[in-house]
């Protein structure tokens, strides 16, 4: 199966890393905002398998044959013989407009087009391609290579097909998908970041420091990181994204963004890929 990809953030590299890692998968071509990018995070990847072979967790001969899979590509017009495209850019309806429309012009009737979406409409992404009926949503999780859920999302137009294909695709990976027809947020994005956005209303209040907020729920719900470190991990950007989203669609009031996340996010404070956000890295 030969795969294609947009996107070299966060995302974009777990993603090409459990592609590369799969046995389904020969070959990833793969598409940045630039070549620079590309190639930085292609040198991230190279990195992370080094350190998985002096941990013993990798051979060395399986990393350099991983590494071998990837082809870097500078145009849409590069992108050859492609079986399913994965958009994972910024959680942007905006960027992401302008991916599945350069996309729908190297697609066959029989490529399958998935976004990364945490939480926009497959559907209209679909409305901007030729064959809508191959447009699904596949969301994974930060950590890619880690988390075994994906999301397969189905919008208005997709085929039971494309949906079929997507869940059988997610699997041959190694994820655990489930099926979800599209809402806003989807299943868990839809509880899990308006959980986060109270914390970051409980932080505001003063009635606890990140710290105890934390521990609050890893001791008393048992969860394995706590609601700020884990806003810090996903991104303060995507959490206010995903936020919007959810307001936006549903009108709820319960939906809105705390007043200090919008803050955070004004003042680059994203969590891990700035150094700092709720804590300092």
């Amino acid at each position: 199966m030969h795969v294609g990809i947009v996107g070299t953030g966060t995302m974009g590299k777990g993603i090409v890393q459990i592609l590369v890692q799969s046995d389904c998968v020969d070959s990833v071509s793969w598409k940045g905002r630039s070549s620079e990018s590309v190639t930085n995070a292609l040198a991230e990847i190279e990195l992370q398998f080094e350190r998985l072979v002096n941990k013993k967790r990798l051979d060395a001969t399986q990393a350099r044959h991983f590494i071998k899979k990837i082809k870097v590509v500078r145009d849409y017009s590069d992108f050859e013989n492609v079986e399913i495209f994965i958009e994972a850019v910024a959680e942007d309806i905006d960027v992401k407009r302008l991916v599945f429309s350069e996309l729908s012009k190297v697609s066959s009737e029989n490529t399958l087009l998935a976004s990364n979406t945490s939480s926009l409409s497959v559907t209209h992404l679909a409305s901007l391609t030729t064959h809508p009926e191959n447009v699904v949503g596949l969301h994974f999780f930060n950590p890619a290579p880690v988390m075994k859920l994906a999301e397969v999302i189905a919008g208005l137009t997709t085929s039971k097909a494309t949906v079929a294909r997507a869940l059988d695709f997610a699997r041959m990976l190694g994820k655990d998908p489930v099926l979800v027809n599209e809402a806003p947020g989807f299943i868990v994005n839809r509880m899990l970041i308006p959980m986060i956005n109270e914390a970051i209303g409980i932080l505001a209040e003063d009635v606890a420091t990140a710290e105890e907020i934390d521990k609050a729920m890893r001791l008393g719900a048992n969860h394995p990181i706590g609601p700020l470190a884990l806003a810090d991990l996903i991104g303060n950007d995507v959490n206010l994204s995903i936020m919007e989203t959810l307001h936006n669609e549903t009108g709820d009031p319960k939906y809105r963004a705390h007043p200090l996340l919008r803050k955070m996010v004004r003042g680059n404070l994203l969590g891990r890929k700035t150094g700092r956000g709720f804590f300092s890295y």
